[in-house]
């Protein structure tokens, strides 16, 4: 085997792994000695800040196959019939911290970066169809719901039922929470949606609205909050393990791409809104549609280089896709981008884990940490021969918008309502089993530290949902408050 030998960051020679340079063997640590300021330096310098949603997680490499025709929907390259992409793919939990257990009840983000021909493609999403809230001027509060209390730095159970109760819109994805997928055994036995509403766009100019279903090949398979507790305790990473140790042993895991597909003209009078992040469409209206097949076959090598610093936004699109009128979407395309320049510098997409595998011809330059190169023509128009917008290749997806400008909430339609699908899950999907599971779960919750008034509020949230179910979680928290249960 050849012999490797320590370098300084510069390349060159190390003097020691062990020995500082001193004045004689007792004396003291010089100022020349480079190395180990060098060592010390980076040290304190190695950590960057953790994301504030989503910090938690860990993902791995693959590549995504298409086998099915969806050409008439899009004209994305990476969604032609045969074709083949390289992928990356990170999961998470949202409200916890970096060293927090993988098995705390959260839901879980499931985010792809697709190495397409066309540039990079993400698909940002979560383990639910849903989101808690429909605007995003609600988002910075609902995260700090979900966090830490300001005076005692712990997470606190009044505070989240106190947001989510005032929030009615959040009904059906906590009654997703409080269900069994709240915990997912592992990050294979999960589904990964796009959640929100996008946008494809075909050769001929045609836009149609989509949901992205990324469908598990392994089932869905849940913890229970007892077991989730204890490999809480017993290890935290839980979930990590499980997938780099199954990658490991060549056990690749996939999901099949499924889209909900609706024809543009269609939401315009749809009976509820198609862009309310809250509401998921039925699939009796909206059929899934195989697209391909998501494998991932490869673990990181360096958890720092290639996940820590990976970034993931939706604004990332390629020509065939786009976004849509869902607020939440919308401000996203902004905020995570943002996010990114905040956490990892100004040119965080020159980080090799984020940069696309297609030449790029911008005019950004300069900025810290810049790699690539700038040349002239650093300005347009030109007279150079510098990149000019191509908008046709770009082929961007617009659509119609008008009005005054006002702060109101979506226009409501015949059935918009925050109460009836997260009902309809509760008495129509879950089985008998699953009903009691979640009413256990909510219980439990509701039964820590939740305080008058937002405790007659849980009551009245869970009666909304459901009668029977609010009923079984009053009679179920009081007992336990009393002592009788």
């Amino acid at each position: 085997m050849t012999e490797r030998y320590t370098t300084t960051d510069a390349g060159s020679p190390a003097p020691s792994d062990d020995q500082s340079l001193t004045v004689g063997p007792d004396g003291p640590i010089l100022l020349q000695d480079h190395y180990l300021i060098e060592q010390m330096a980076m040290f304190n310098r190695e950590r960057i800040p953790e994301r504030q949603p989503h910090a938690k997680g860990g993902g791995a490499f693959g590549h995504f196959q298409v086998t099915n025709d969806v050409s008439g929907y899009t004209r994305a390259a990476v969604f032609q019939p045969g074709a083949k992409t390289e992928t990356l793919i990170r999961f998470s939990t949202v409200a916890g911290e970096r060293g927090s257990p993988d098995t705390w009840r959260d839901p879980r983000g499931f985010a792809v970066k697709f190495y397409t021909s066309e540039g990079n493609f993400d698909m940002v999403g979560n383990n639910t169809p849903i989101f808690f809230i429909r605007d995003p001027l609600k988002f910075q509060h609902f995260i700090r719901s979900q966090k830490r209390r300001a005076a005692n730095n712990l997470r606190d159970h009044n505070m989240q039922w106190d947001f989510w109760t005032l929030s009615p819109e959040s009904a059906h994805q906590v009654t997703w929470l409080m269900g069994d997928r709240g915990i997912p055994k592992t990050w294979r036995h999960m589904n990964g949606y796009g959640s929100h509403t996008y946008s494809w766009i075909n050769a001929a100019g045609e836009i149609f609205w989509v949901k992205y279903h990324f469908i598990t090949d392994q089932g869905i398979d849940f913890l229970t909050q007892q077991d989730a507790d204890r490999l809480a305790g017993e290890d935290a990473d839980y979930h990590q393990r499980d997938l780099y140790d199954a990658i490991e042993r060549g056990e690749f895991p996939s999901w099949t791409l499924k889209m909900q597909i609706m024809p543009f003209d269609e939401a315009k009078t749809y009976r509820f809104n198609p862009f309310d992040l809250t509401k998921v469409w039925p699939h009796g209206d909206y059929p899934l549609i195989d697209v391909g097949k998501l494998t991932l076959d490869r673990n990181v090598t360096d958890y720092h280089t290639e996940m820590e610093q990976a970034a993931f936004e939706p604004n990332n699109i390629v020509p065939g896709t786009g976004l849509s009128p869902d607020k939440m979407l919308l401000a996203r395309g902004f905020s995570y981008s943002d996010a990114h320049r905040a956490r990892l510098g100004t040119n965080y997409k020159q980080i090799p884990v984020n940069s696309p595998k297609v030449e790029v011809n911008s005019y950004s330059k300069d900025g810290a940490m810049r790699i690539h190169n700038v040349t002239d023509p650093v300005y347009a128009p030109n007279s150079y021969d510098g990149p000019q917008a191509d908008p046709t290749r770009a082929a961007e997806v617009r659509w119609m918008a008008d009005g005054q400008m006002v702060r109101v909430a979506y226009t409501l339609r015949a059935e918009d309502d925050d109460w009836v699908q997260a009902g309809t899950l509760v008495r129509d999907v879950l089985d008998d089993a699953a009903r009691e599971r979640l009413a256990h779960n909510i219980i439990g919750h509701a039964s820590k530290g939740v305080q008058e008034p937002v405790l007659s509020r849980v009551f009245d949230y869970w009666r909304n949902v459901d009668p029977d179910l609010g009923k079984k979680v009053e009679e179920g928290v009081r007992a336990r408050l009393h002592g009788k249960a």
